[in-house]
This record gives structure tokens, sequence and C-alpha cells, in this order.
């Protein structure tokens, strides 16, 4: 087949830009041509067919109220998005659109772009982003769901973007007219890599009979050896509030190193005790409150390529995941444990659907003393938490075998076009 997938951004800015290479390159292997659409940027890996449109950034958004319209206009519907995927179809002759992250930088007019001319279009779900104006379900940095039963105008009304009520009006003005609009009408099928992700969209009654549940899927690594030499934790994710690393710090900074095996001197570590892989926003103030509950206990490495991180991963005694807020499906689970190293983690979103007692560790959310417990009985008892990764190797081999997945997406093509 020849697929287009379809992304504001072409490089592996997140999970959503990993998923979307990694599964074109098994494409490519499989024999099928593939192609890529989406916005000018610097970083970006892989050139865009057709014309895209200009790069934008709306984190932090410009100021000015012209300049503030203008983008807002953007992410209801952007007219040189559509011209561009239009040019792109034109130039490509693509059997299929596979769109990833539209939203905002492209928005649903590069849909209509491809449905206006007879080609079928999936689209995965990386987030929340058609029933929460806001994509994460969080108030405030607490777990919420208002907008499923009560609608989008809640995120107004509660102010989750950023806690300011004009940028949440203006997200929720943005779901609410593509809902009525039926901007998302020239999808055929939704992917969603969870559960839990399915459920939400199914009772928000959003995409009724479209929405298909297909896990991601993970690369095995070499099966460990044996249990780490020496105890250490590692944590991958964006240095945002969502992800909790703040608490996983705390945590550490609570551990009682004595009795969890981790050998010092004059009650300090030999080394550092967390390694935290990945940058984003909250760095700075995760180094000072490192530095003030857990000095010499934590260590930043900052953004690693894919086979550093690996590497880091594989010489750990466990992976954690500390989210507070609802992970749809975490490719750091996934990878962490195609290398069979156990995951601890919290109990929302669909983290529950990858974890359990036979694969690692669930623990509440925001629950720092809790969340020490767990981390000192896993770092005391490595034997163990190398069966429990042995475990989730398993697991990913069974339910996440690449192959599988590849077979299950040209499924849902066929379907698209058979629609």
């Amino acid at each position: 087949m020849r697929v287009l997938h379809v992304n504001k951004f072409l490089h592996r800015r997140g999970g959503a830009e990993g998923y979307m290479l990694d599964l074109a390159e098994l494409q490519r292997v499989d024999g099928h041509e593939v192609a890529f659409f989406g916005m000018q940027h610097p970083d970006n890996d892989v050139a865009s067919v057709g014309r895209p449109p200009r790069h934008v950034e709306f984190d932090p958004a410009p100021s000015g109220t012209v300049a503030r319209l203008g983008l807002l206009g953007r992410m209801v519907w952007s007219v040189p998005a559509a011209r561009g995927m239009a040019a792109a179809i034109e130039e490509f002759r693509p059997d299929v659109v596979h769109a990833h992250n539209v939203y905002h930088q492209l928005s649903p007019s590069v849909l209509h772009a491809a449905s206006s001319r007879g080609v079928p279009v999936v689209l995965t779900l990386h987030d929340y982003k058609l029933v929460c104006p806001t994509y994460r379900f969080l108030d405030h940095d607490a777990p919420c769901t208002a907008c499923v039963t009560r609608g989008p105008w809640e995120a107004a009304r509660r102010s989750c973007q950023g806690g300011s009520r004009a940028a949440s009006a203006a997200a929720a003005l943005e779901v609410d007219l593509h809902r009525r609009f039926g901007a998302y009408d020239a999808v055929d099928r939704f992917l969603a890599p969870s559960r839990f992700l399915g459920d939400q969209v199914a009772a928000a009654g959003v995409q009724a009979g479209r929405v298909r549940v297909q896990p991601n899927f993970a690369v095995l690594g070499a099966p460990p050896e044996g249990p780490p030499a020496d105890p250490r934790l590692v944590v991958a994710a964006r240095l945002s509030s969502e992800k909790g690393v703040d608490t996983l710090v705390r945590a550490v900074g609570a551990l009682d190193l004595a009795s969890s095996g981790v050998a010092g001197g004059a009650g300090q570590p030999a080394g550092p005790v967390l390694d935290v892989a990945g940058d984003g926003p909250a760095r700075a103030e995760l180094e000072r409150l490192a530095a003030a509950v857990a000095p010499g206990r934590v260590r930043f490495h900052g953004r690693l390529a894919r086979e550093e991180l690996h590497a880091l991963m594989a010489g750990a005694t466990a992976s954690v995941v500390p989210s507070r807020w609802h992970e749809n499906q975490p490719l750091s689970v996934l990878e962490s444990q195609a290398l069979g190293v156990p995951v601890v983690t919290t109990t929302l979103g669909g983290l529950p659907e990858l974890v359990d007692e036979t694969t690692g560790w669930l623990v509440p959310p925001d629950d720092p003393a809790r969340l020490a417990e767990v981390l000192g009985a896993v770092l005391a008892d490595p034997a163990r938490a190398r069966r429990r990764g042995l475990a989730g190797r398993a697991r990913v081999a069974r339910d996440h075998d690449p192959r599988t997945h590849l077979r299950s997406v040209v499924r849902h093509y066929q379907e698209a076009s058979a629609s």
C-alpha cells in the first residue's frame, strides 16, 4: 500500500512522533511505500511531501490580539494546511492517510482534504483531545474527566489550560466548533491504543462506532542476564508537571537506603539511585528539588538518543512512571518491559492495562511516602524485580509484537477503505 503519514511535527518530539516514525519503518521493511506530511520545522527528521505549512508554536502563544486570533483560526481550520495536504495527495497518490497528532498546527482541515479526494483516513488517538480540550484530563494537576460527561466548556469553567480562563475558553471553543461542524467526520477509523481511551471517547458519545482499540508495539531487547549489579531506578519522561517526577524525587529522598540494599557511607549512597532521562519546562525546578530533598541521589541526563535511553533502562532495577494524569499507553512502559525491566507506576488511565502484580507494581498517584515504601522493597529484592521484569517482557512479546501490530494496522486500513 501507499501510506501517507500525517503529523504536525516530523521529528521525535514525543510518543506520537516516535510511534509514527517506527510504524513507517516497519511498513517500509514490509514493502509498503511511505511518505509524510507535516509543517515546516528545523528539527524535522523526514521531509514533507506537498506544500507544508509554515512552522508556528502555540506554547507559548504570541502576544497581541491579532496574532492570537490568527492562531485561533489556524487551530479551528487551517486553509494553508489543507492546501498543502491537497498538494501532498496529488504528489504521492496515497491509498490511505494515517493521521496522528494534527491538532492546532494542522487542524482537521487536512483530514477533509484527503476525504474529499476519496482517500480513506485513519487517525490514531495519541491523547484525549477529542474529549478534553486541554488533551490531558487534568484540572490543575488533579485527574479529571468532567468534560467527558459535561462537555468541552467545562474546561473553560475550571480554567484548566494553565489556569487561564481565556486560553481555556479558546481550547473549549475549538473542540465545540469541531463537534458542531463535524470536523472529524472525515475519519473512517479511530485507533485508541488503550481501552481506557476508547471507553472515554465512547462515553462522550464522540465518533460512536468508528473507534477500535489498537495497542502500541515494542521491539524486544535482549533479556537481562541477571539482576543489575547496583540497585538503581530510572524514569524516562517529559519533565512537565503531569508526569509526576516531583513525587518520585521526593520518594527517592525518603528512601531508607540501608534497608533497600543501596551501599554508601555516612548515610549517603555510593552513586545516584535515580536516573532521569528527558527534558522539559519543569527540569530546573526538579533539579532544585532533588538538591534539597535527595542530594546526591538523582542524576539528570536530559534528552537521550534511543540507544542511550535503552542502555540506561536496561541497567536499572526498575523503571518508574509516576504520572499524576491518565496516561494513555506510554511507550516508556512498553520499552522498559521489552528490555525485561519491571515497571512501578500509578493506577491512572491505561497504565493498569500494562502493569499488574506479576509484571511490576501499581501505586496511588501523588503519594511519595507509599511510593518510597514500594521502591525500597523493589531495590531490596532485585531477584524478585527481575522475575517481574521477565514476566513483563513475555507479555510484550505476546500482546505488542511488531509484526502482529503491522498486520492489524493494515486490516484497519482495509476496513477504512471499505467503509
